[in-house]
């Protein structure tokens, strides 16, 4: 069984000792019931970890003594994946496995055929899920960066994503170069673009002009699960996988 992960501040990591608790402490010791000695892995979600072993179990909290604390750089190249916005509870499933898969940002895209539309309080509890979604399942997944979500993006600033890429890279059913074949930058940023349910359309493609429309395969996926497929062509390819 793998070691849980729990976020904490990076600041008690210099810490002989760490008493975890809040949320993520409660989590710990009353849904997990951690016991001493049992192992635990502390991070901030930006690169620092504390391993730790659990040495007392408090009321809602966990006493922790920490072996060894250190900092992972980020993984390179970095992996951004506009996802138009799928409808019910599609989006947190394509974030869900593309925080699994070890996506670095995911950008919620207001395309113009998104059957989901994001507006007013409706936009705010949407992204909160979305952030929710991608911390614990970075989490569960042992992942020391968690996956930024972003704010919901338009046309113009997803245009604008891809031509300050090093590739900018956009799913088409109608492309010829398949996902596979693309040449990859050695470094910087690579942004792939994954339409909404009703496909991308024609004028979206248009201001898409800086990036490579690609094939990912024979068959057409939903836009759910696009994502961490294609995601998992490139860092495979990359190799981070």
């Amino acid at each position: 069984m793998s070691v849980p992960v729990f976020l904490a501040d990076r600041l008690e990591f210099g810490k002989s000792e760490i008493v975890l608790g809040g949320p993520e402490g409660r989590h710990a010791a009353t849904v997990r019931r951690l016991r001493p000695p049992e192992r635990v892995d502390l991070t901030d979600g930006r690169g620092a970890v504390a391993e730790c072993v659990v040495t007392e179990q408090l009321k809602d909290a966990l006493r922790l003594e920490v072996l060894r604390s250190y900092e992972l750089p980020p993984p390179a190249p970095r992996l951004i994946v506009v996802q138009g916005l799928p409808k019910g509870e599609r989006g947190e499933l394509a974030v869900e496995m593309m925080t699994e898969a070890g996506v670095d940002v995911i950008v919620p895209w207001a395309a113009k055929r998104s059957i989901t539309q994001w507006k007013g309080e409706r936009a705010a509890k949407s992204l909160a899920r979305w952030r929710a979604t991608a911390r614990e399942a970075g989490k569960q997944a042992r992942r020391f960066h968690l996956p930024e979500v972003t704010e919901q993006a338009s046309t113009a600033q997803v245009a604008e994503l891809l031509a300050n890429a090093a590739l900018g890279v956009v799913l088409h059913e109608a492309a010829e170069v398949r996902l596979s074949r693309i040449d990859l930058p050695a470094e910087g940023d690579i942004v792939l673009v994954v339409g909404p349910e009703g496909g991308i359309a024609d004028e979206e493609l248009d201001r898409f002009a800086a990036a490579v429309p690609a094939l990912l395969g024979p068959t057409v996926l939903r836009t759910s699960t696009a994502g961490v497929a294609a995601a998992s062509v490139l860092l495979a390819r990359t190799g981070r996988w």
